[in-house]
């Protein structure tokens, strides 16, 4: 597996080793690979791992089929990939509700299957949508940048907005609930907010209100199970159709949607911003409110 990156008008000064550590984020296992095998190449030569690189530079990296695990393109229906965004490195997707992530099994078909068969080879996890959550997933297309991809996932630098039909509504224009999330110890399929559990933040922002429904805008700070589901719940504001955490109106989808996508590309600099459309979900939100 060959990269050849372009290096940015707008990237700063910094030797090869902080680039690739520091600006690139790639792990010490990877960085290891390409230093005792000397697989890191400046301008068509040999790097030094101390020499400093500037825009325009052209940086490329060599890895081997034993450096990473050779895997088989699943599969899946290329029909059911709804690309939104895609580069040498990475694929934004809309997901339908009621479609999974990723299957629980090798033999579970799900969203990623049908990625990988569009592209036509094996496509990797970077964060899920629930089954019942429509919007923007991101999928790293080799095994390089996927652990970059999770780490600013972790760091908070790949940022998602959702839309959210709730009952109710909010007196507050914008609020943030800042509540740690936990299994619940009486029913392992949901999460309830509780002291013990995981550290969770989401901010909310009211954009409709109405008497009975309203429409908010959700950004997370975090990334737990059901997190926005469980948080708006706690405040005695479920979404309106989610099956656990509300009575679903009959025939209602989870009124949950993955709009917005949105993060600097970690070797491009570029700011990658993406809206997924959700006909359902527009549909439905005009019918409620």
């Amino acid at each position: 597996m060959k990269f050849s990156l372009i290096l940015p008008k707008k990237i700063k000064k910094q030797s090869v080793s902080h680039l690739l550590e520091h600006t690139w984020l790639i792990p010490r296992k990877q960085r290891h690979l390409l230093r005792t095998k000397k697989h890191v190449f400046l301008n068509g030569t040999l790097a030094n791992w101390e020499e400093s690189v500037k825009p325009q530079d052209e940086v490329t990296l060599i890895f081997d089929d034993e450096d990473f695990k050779q895997l088989e393109v699943p599969a899946g229906n290329p029909q059911l990939a709804d690309i939104l965004y895609e580069d040498e490195h990475l694929v934004i997707v809309n997901k339908p509700e009621g479609m999974k992530t990723h299957g629980n099994t090798p033999e579970e078909i799900a969203l990623q299957n049908h990625v990988a068969a569009r592209l036509n080879l094996p496509v990797h996890v970077v964060h899920r949508l629930d089954k019942e959550t429509s919007g923007a997933v991101l999928f790293a297309k080799n095994q390089f940048i996927l652990p970059i991809l999770g780490q600013m996932f972790e760091e908070n630098k790949i940022h998602r907005s959702y839309l959210a039909v709730i009952q109710g509504y909010f007196n507050e224009k914008s609020l943030t609930l800042n509540k740690n999330i936990g299994r619940d110890r009486h029913d392992r399929k949901k999460y309830v907010t509780n002291k013990n559990g995981k550290r969770a933040i989401t901010h909310v922002t009211v954009l409709k209100k109405g008497h009975r429904y309203s429409l908010v805008s959700c950004t997370l700070d975090t990334g737990r199970t059901h997190q926005i589901r469980v948080h708006l719940y706690s405040e005695g504001h479920p979404i309106i159709g989610d099956p656990l955490y509300n009575s679903p109106i009959k025939k209602q989808r989870m009124m949950l949607h993955a709009e917005k996508l949105y993060f600097i590309h970690p070797f491009t600099q570029e700011l990658i911003e993406i809206t997924a459309p959700s006909q359902t979900f527009y549909q439905d939100k005009k019918s409620l409110l």
